[in-house]
């Protein structure tokens, strides 16, 4: 699919899915008990906000979760999450669509995770009286809530209950403009991907593939990440590499395969299925790269890495590392990164390698497949990471109890 096909399709899902959507919500929405909303931008924040999510509901039976995206991603990848009753795009944020929104939901609670800041939506919750909060917020020098024109944004902010951030940081930034009921709660992410690695989950097909070998991930790559990995593929010693790209439609993923012609290729869904297969397991042994053109698996797949590429960082930011490094494995990604504190903090703890060009690709990828040593030193510096920064969970429901009497 070429790149106006991609934009196309996304701008279709954005409006259809919209198209007589607060009926639909009206028709559908059942009162018999408290609605607790919670709005998510895509499949990040939704990753982000699913512990929160799916503690409260362990928690409060008697209450019912309705969950809102921005965008078509987010929303086409979890429309049936199980934890919550209702998942529905979030109508465009006008005062006459926030309030017929919120007269539709009545929700006794909003949470907004990590941020998208709309509006009328927090105008009209605010005019309410409805506990609003956001979780996970991490706020930088440079925003538009500091700058000299963001009156309107600051306005935003003041329509929260609470603000829960990520770190000291982002407190004392608000603190500068005004806002004082800030809490440093973390991240809730941390306690999401360790929820991965307890949940054991596998995967036989890739197991079989990886075999004896060793294995790095390559994770949320994008065209500039992959021209980089598959230049490189021949310098190095023998391994096998697992690549999940960010795109997964059927035009990309031919252009992959063709990036590494010079190795035996399988794509995961032309196998997936076919375990007991005489051929396939003959193509899995004798293929050096397994490509995933599939999503909603890769937190999985890191488990069969030594160490992890993470995509993103030649473009508008690196994806998300936590999801490798709660493996204990160490990460490499491109040069854009300062937005991502994790990414910054494992960099300079030396759990993460920021590479430029395929050179350094290259040498930091020979050092973790040629010495373990290194590779697990480096590993476990990202796992204890990962450790010290649990508990926002707790931290977030435990303050918003607190200032609700709940």
């Amino acid at each position: 699919m070429s790149l106006l096909g991609k934009v196309n399709r996304k701008a279709h899902l954005f409006t259809s899915g919209r198209k007589g959507l607060i009926k639909k919500i009206n028709a559908e929405i059942d009162h018999s008990a408290e609605i607790i909303w919670v709005h998510c931008a895509s499949v990040g924040e939704f990753e982000q906000g699913r512990p929160l999510i799916e503690q409260y509901r362990k928690e409060h039976l008697d209450k019912k979760i309705l969950i809102t995206f921005f965008s078509p991603s987010g929303y086409e990848l979890r429309k049936n999450y199980s934890q919550a009753d209702w998942v529905y795009y979030l109508p465009i944020d006008t005062k006459r669509n926030a309030v017929a929104f919120l007269d539709a939901v009545k929700p006794s609670m909003a949470l907004f995770i990590k941020y998208e800041y709309w509006y009328n939506y927090l105008q009209e919750l605010k005019r309410r009286n409805i506990p609003t909060y956001v979780v996970s917020a991490i706020f930088i020098p440079g925003q538009r809530f500091f700058k000299w024109y963001g009156v309107i944004f600051r306005k935003m902010l003041k329509c929260f209950s609470h603000i829960f951030v990520q770190d000291e940081r982002s407190k004392t930034l608000l603190k500068s403009i005004g806002i004082e009921n800030v809490t440093v709660s973390g991240d809730t992410r941390f306690d999401r991907v360790k929820t991965i690695v307890q949940s054991g989950i596998t995967i036989p097909l890739i197991e079989f593939f990886k075999g004896d070998f060793l294995c790095w991930v390559a994770g949320s790559t994008w065209p500039a990440d992959e021209r980089l990995i598959a230049s490189v593929m021949a310098d190095l010693p023998s391994h096998k590499l697992i690549i999940a790209p960010h795109e997964v439609d059927g035009k990309h993923i031919a252009t992959l395969v063709n990036m590494f012609a010079g190795c035996r290729v399988v794509r995961y869904s032309e196998v997936i299925g076919k375990e007991d297969d005489l051929k396939t397991k003959l193509l899995l042994r004798e293929a050096k790269v397994m490509i995933i053109d599939t999503v909603g698996i890769l937190s999985s797949v890191y488990h069969y890495g030594l160490f992890a590429y993470i995509g993103g960082g030649f473009g508008t930011g690196i994806h998300n590392i936590l999801e490798a490094a709660t493996y204990g494995l160490p990460v490499i990604f491109g040069p854009k990164y300062s937005r991502f504190k994790e990414a910054v903090d494992l960099v300079s703890l030396g759990g993460a390698k920021s590479i430029t060009g395929s050179g350094e690709l290259a040498e930091s990828c020979r050092l973790y497949l040629e010495d373990p040593v290194i590779r697990k030193t480096n590993g476990r510096i990202c796992l204890d990471y990962i450790d010290r920064n649990v508990g926002a969970t707790r931290k977030v429901l435990d303050g918003i109890y607190n200032l609700n009497r709940i």
